[in-house]
């Protein structure tokens, strides 16, 4: 084992140091910026999420900046990235470290746990890039690569898994040298010891790898069945009325989107029709407010946006008014509010907003 363990470290370093991709977060050590660039990637690829990281750093060069931004631009910027919630958090920790830190973050494990939204993960990976903490991250790519070359089956998303390759992460560390191990080993996995079909006789531990050995990279990591899906129908009512104007709602209840924009909604049972629709309370709440004079539907098809825990069958209502809208929004000011990614694709098609 510990042969093994003494040729892993030194063989993924050097690895990585001959094949590691030129990122923008990579030539500083600031903790604001790898902080941010962790928490920006934490449910996303790297080009996905690097746009999103050059905006954020364009609009606030320092955590200050970032700080003192409402959250309603926060929120625009995070667009189309989902899990809002990291946003709001991203925000908050961004406040505590400007206005109670004096802008500088901390330099422990335990005081950048203090963060909001940090955990392990992010504690560890800022830890050891900006300060040479001895803490080894444990990410969806880790899990792979471990669980691969050392043959683990224990599910990684249990108690016991969760705590078992920490452990075992933690004694593969290189301590001389954290944040490039770190590093290294998160690029392993996203570019070589990849999910589906990874070059395992290109692979530089193919000799040590047990689940190479025992013919098992295609079941390796092994994750516990998440409960079952549930599935939700939204409905949403555009209004436009003659003065061209719409209505936008903020979402203020805790869970999805929270805090994010959308139009005024109607959650069904089921998929309905126009006469269904207009048998709903919440409808008839709507129209009495805004005074609905036609009703159409945009699209047949629902579109289906998939979370996490749960499945969003959305359909598109366009309601025409004469009345003035109570706290009408003028139609070319609705791409200055954050609205959900799947809210975001139906304005930049539909052509009455245009």
């Amino acid at each position: 084992m510990k042969e093994t363990l003494d040729f892993f470290a030194k063989n993924l370093i050097d690895w990585y140091l001959d094949n590691k991709r030129d990122l923008p977060w990579r030539s500083t050590k600031d903790p604001y910026f790898i902080w941010l660039s962790e928490i920006i990637l934490q449910q996303t690829r790297v080009a996905q999420g690097t746009p999103y990281y050059l905006a954020f750093t364009s609009a606030f060069g320092d955590v200050k900046s970032l700080a003192d931004a409402p959250q309603a631009k926060v929120l625009k910027l995070w667009q189309g990235l989902g899990y809002y919630s990291r946003a709001r958090n991203l925000h908050i920790a961004a406040k505590y470290v400007a206005n109670e830190l004096d802008g500088i973050f901390p330099a422990t494990y335990n005081g950048l746990l203090e963060l909001k939204g940090v955990g392990d993960y992010t504690a560890s990976a800022v830890g050891s890039i900006c300060f040479d903490l001895p803490n080894a991250v444990v990410d969806g790519n880790v899990y792979r690569v471990l669980s691969r070359i050392f043959g683990i089956s224990t599910p990684i998303n249990t108690t016991q898994g969760v705590k078992d390759f920490k452990a075992l992460a933690q004694q593969l560390l290189d301590t001389s040298q954290p944040g490039t191990y770190n590093q290294a080993l998160m690029e392993f996995g996203a570019r070589f010891c990849v999910p589906q079909n990874p070059n395992c006789e290109q692979c530089l531990f193919q000799y040590k790898c047990d689940a190479y050995k025992n013919k098992q990279v295609s079941v390796l990591p092994v994750k516990l069945k998440k409960l079952k899906v549930k599935k939700r129908y939204f409905n949403y009512i555009v209004l436009l009325s003659e003065d061209q104007n719409t209505v936008l709602q903020q979402r203020t209840d805790k869970g999805i989107w929270q805090q994010l924009y959308e139009f005024p909604l109607v959650e069904t049972q089921q998929v309905v029709d126009e006469f269904e629709l207009r048998e709903e309370l919440q409808f008839n709440q709507i129209s009495a407010l805004y005074g609905i004079d036609t009703l159409t539907l945009y699209k047949e098809k629902a579109v289906i946006h998939k979370l996490s825990h749960q499945h969003l069958y959305t359909r598109f209502w366009i309601a025409q008014t004469k009345s003035k809208l109570p706290q009408g929004l003028p139609i070319d000011k609705i791409d200055t509010y954050a609205v959900p990614v799947l809210i975001s694709n139906f304005i930049s098609e539909f052509e009455g907003f245009k």
